[in-house]
């Protein structure tokens, strides 16, 4: 749990820099690979987690700049990346500026329960976190090797002297 921003804005500011490194993986290509035949495709949920950053800190009071025409997914994959690093730099800085260590403490309502501000922000990594995970699985789906977030992906294991790495 948080308390303070500054611990916070540690733990975002690693957490977005393992998820640019994902982002910045991506190809325009790869935007197109479903999850199944009907189901979302990698473009919308990186472009969701993207998105989600500012719509979540608004519901929760904080005032930061939406993204412009949020509702389209761009064919881009940079687009989407640069965008990221810009909604995720842009977030630390108006939690920094917008909320105290002692806000941290207040309860408001999230998702139907209550919950402290810590709680909701840490909601928001844990979010960020289970779209990144999909969106690993949906490169290598796709045919990329995605980025070592919590370790290195089976093409890596060479390095550290194994051949056949562990499931």
């Amino acid at each position: 749990m948080y308390v303070t921003i500054s611990d916070f804005i540690k733990e975002w500011n690693k957490e977005a820099l393992l998820t640019q490194k994902v982002l910045d993986g991506l190809t325009d290509d790869s935007l197109k690979q479903k999850v199944y035949p009907e189901g979302r495709t990698l473009g919308r949920i990186a472009w969701h987690l993207t998105t989600s950053i500012p719509e979540y800190f608004a519901h929760f009071g904080l005032k930061i700049y939406e993204v412009e025409d949020a509702e389209n997914i761009p064919t881009s994959a940079q687009e989407i990346a640069e965008t990221f690093k810009k909604v995720s730099s842009e977030a630390s800085k108006v939690l920094e500026q917008q909320w105290t260590d002692e806000a941290l403490k207040e309860v408001q309502i999230a998702f139907g329960r209550e919950e402290t501000n810590a709680q909701i922000i840490m909601g928001l990594i844990k979010h960020i976190i289970h779209h990144r995970g999909q969106l690993t699985v949906l490169m290598r789906q796709a045919g990329l090797k995605p980025f070592g977030v919590y370790g290195p992906p089976k093409e890596d294991w060479v390095h550290f002297g194994v051949e056949n790495p562990p499931l």
